[in-house]
């Protein structure tokens, strides 16, 4: 089997990346991103000489790349990370996110369906485990306020442009299964953190600033919560949904660790005091800056689901998560 998978150099698909091809040495993977500010190969130097992988930088709004790659590599299989996802860059500048997320999505399922399919609810033979998993982010739920969890089943209702194209994207991928009879799966998943995750991410930014001496800016009072999940937590997830998730059905990743983003500041100021000392606490550096426009005030994913139906379970908690993380950008940053 040949796989298909977008947006491999950005953060949670070069976590993927590696843990796959260890896990299925068997299965060969086509890594397809357009190496924007969010990619960087450097992150996959260790899958670089793998016989089973192949880069390919490329854009997924480029239709006859994607139909050129299907000819030549006969995919059973798709794992879509590609994404545009800095929700302040969305704020500025929006038409990118409609551009990637929502028509880049479509020209994925359009090119796979195509492919794969005979006809409406019926798959060419050769094509008969084919699969389009599409990943999303919890952020499409909209708010919750201080008590609740999103499921499966929460109303759509994104404040971004950022989660309004994942919204739109998350619709696409549902109207192929409909209209198509097309093997498709989506996760939605809750914030994740770890090794690789890009500088300008609220975890990274933190241990970046703290570390050069300089002002962690905080949006508003720091009240805003996330549910946080470790990256290779969510890695894992990934695989149970597209090798056993039920076609057709969305299933939520969360880590349940809900922390609010002041509670992330201290905790990683703390544990710098005690890792990598210097003269002051490195909470005397954390600052409050004007809030963003349309921020959710909290996201909290109710997992049961793929928990009772694939047996998925996070293995870490924030305090041990956030630990590994440290280490690893203490390693990257000093």
């Amino acid at each position: 089997m040949t796989i298909l998978i977008t947006g491999g150099a950005g953060f949670i698909g070069s976590n993927f990346i590696p843990y796959f091809l260890n896990k299925y040495p068997e299965i060969k993977i086509v890594n397809l991103d357009k190496l924007t500010y969010a990619g960087n190969l450097s992150n996959l130097e260790g899958v670089s000489q793998n016989k089973n992988y192949t880069f390919v930088q490329g854009d997924i709004c480029d239709r006859n790349l994607i139909e050129r790659l299907f000819k030549n590599y006969d995919f059973e299989g798709i794992i879509h990370f590609a994404a545009e996802s800095h929700v302040d860059n969305s704020i500025k500048n929006p038409d990118e996110f409609i551009k990637t997320n929502v028509f880049g999505t479509f020209n994925l399922l359009d090119v796979a369906k195509n492919r794969w399919m005979e006809s409406p609810f019926k798959t060419k033979k050769h094509f008969e485990n084919s699969r389009f998993h599409h990943i999303s982010t919890d952020e499409v739920y909209g708010s919750l306020g201080k008590t609740g969890l999103f499921t499966e089943n929460t109303t759509y209702a994104p404040n971004s442009p950022y989660s309004a194209s994942k919204a739109s994207s998350d619709f696409l991928v549902r109207s192929y299964f409909h209209t198509y009879g097309m093997n498709v799966v989506t996760t939605n998943c809750s914030n994740n953190y770890g090794p690789k995750q890009h500088d300008e991410k609220l975890i990274p930014t933190i241990i970046r600033k703290a570390l050069n001496n300089q002002d962690i800016p905080i949006y508003g009072k720091g009240e805003n919560i996330r549910d946080w999940l470790y990256v290779d937590d969510h890695c894992k997830g990934i695989d149970l949904v597209f090798q056993k998730g039920k076609s057709g059905e969305t299933y939520n990743i969360g880590g349940d660790n809900e922390r609010s983003n002041l509670y992330i500041a201290k905790t990683i100021c703390d544990i710098l005091d005690e890792v990598f000392p210097k003269e002051n606490s490195y909470n005397e550096q954390i600052t409050f800056v004007t809030d963003r426009p349309g921020h959710d005030f909290r996201y909290a994913i109710d997992a049961s689901k793929i928990k009772k139906e694939l047996k998925w379970k996070a293995q870490e908690n924030f305090e041990s998560g956030i630990r590994k993380t440290i280490d690893w950008y203490i390693k990257k940053y000093k």
